[in-house]
């Protein structure tokens, strides 16, 4: 799953980039700027539970 975080987070990097050197709208913006600061949250919590995972299956077998 951390995989998919960080190419979210990623892509809102980007878009933000993108949006900020075109000179877009402000709203745009803060939109892309949302979604890298609530990817931060979520790649952590993907972090755990595949930490949490793996170890759920080393002691299963």
């Amino acid at each position: 799953m951390v995989p998919f975080a960080i190419a979210g987070i990623a892509a809102f990097a980007i878009a933000a980039l993108a949006v900020w050197i075109a000179d877009g709208p402000t709203s745009w913006l803060q939109v892309c700027l949302a979604g890298v600061i609530w990817g931060i949250p979520g790649l952590l919590t993907m972090i755990v539970h595949d930490r949490n995972r793996s170890r759920q299956h080393s002691d299963a077998g």
